[in-house]
């Protein structure tokens, strides 16, 4: 007759080893760690989000009674936190896609460099674009002298005027290209011609006449804040870009609702 041997039951599978005391400490540490990271992470981009809802509303509240519309703003750099508590931001993106100026719609966009947190302080460096169409820039714009509207084709700028040519007063059609030169935009005829009864002829005297004195200035700066230049121009069909820059200024009702003049 067998006997029956009676087999120890052997560790349960599930049981673990302990963790090294290394491991347990690493954990203790980089856990409160990361939990302090998450919650800074959350921490910054909420003050992101009302810092720049509250520039954004500052500058639209400042604003010129002539100009309207929505400002969009995003404060660049990693931390906002940290710029903050460092006094400056190192870059505020402004954006205006709908504005309107005198009841002409333009779009802009500002980069600014150097912004303190402080907006009483003077801001390091700006530089912008402004996008606007032929209809806009003829509601804003007067070219002294000009008897029409301005016209925008492929790089170039149209108007009509009137000049005194061997005597006579005459109105003529001249096509310019446009060059940025600070305070003023400088006009170049490239193309001249007559207005007569029989229709525009081109008239080589007239053209002469027009360019003896070197290229024709406009003052932009006019049309835009003390302290702000036309640093680039470019112009296509019915529309035109204009890049401006400011520097060393302080952006407020006073800075937005000047004007600049040409010396």
């Amino acid at each position: 007759m067998m006997t029956q041997q009676t087999v120890a039951p052997s560790e349960p599978v599930s049981r673990r080893r302990k963790r090294p005391v290394w491991l347990r400490v690493l954990l203790w540490v980089v856990i409160p760690v990361a939990v302090l990271v998450v919650l800074f992470v959350v921490a910054d981009a909420a003050v992101r989000a009302y810092a720049e809802k509250q520039v954004s509303a500052e500058i639209e509240k400042n604003l010129p009674q002539d100009v309207s519309g929505p400002v969009s703003t995003h404060i660049g750099g990693v931390s906002v936190i940290q710029q903050y508590l460092a006094g400056s931001f190192d870059r505020v993106e402004l954006d205006a896609p709908h504005l309107t100026v005198k009841g002409a719609p333009l779009s802009a966009s500002v980069v600014a460099t150097g912004v303190p947190a402080d907006f009483s302080k003077p801001i390091a460096k700006a530089r912008g674009t402004l996008e606007v169409s032929q209809d806009s820039l003829n509601k804003l714009v007067q070219i002294p002298g000009a008897t029409g509207d301005i016209t925008l084709g492929a790089g170039t700028v149209g108007y009509d005027g009137k000049i005194d040519l061997l005597g006579l007063p005459v109105g003529y059609t001249v096509t310019a290209k446009a060059r940025a030169a600070g305070e003023q935009v400088l006009l170049e005829p490239q193309k001249a011609s007559l207005k007569t009864g029989t229709g525009d002829v081109n008239l080589t005297r007239l053209l002469q006449a027009l360019t003896s004195q070197g290229p024709f200035p406009v003052c932009a700066a006019q049309y835009l804040p003390d302290g702000v230049t036309v640093n680039d121009i470019h112009i296509s069909q019915g529309h035109a870009t204009v890049v401006f820059g400011a520097s060393d200024f302080v952006l407020n009702d006073r800075f937005l609702g000047s004007k600049g003049s040409c010396s």
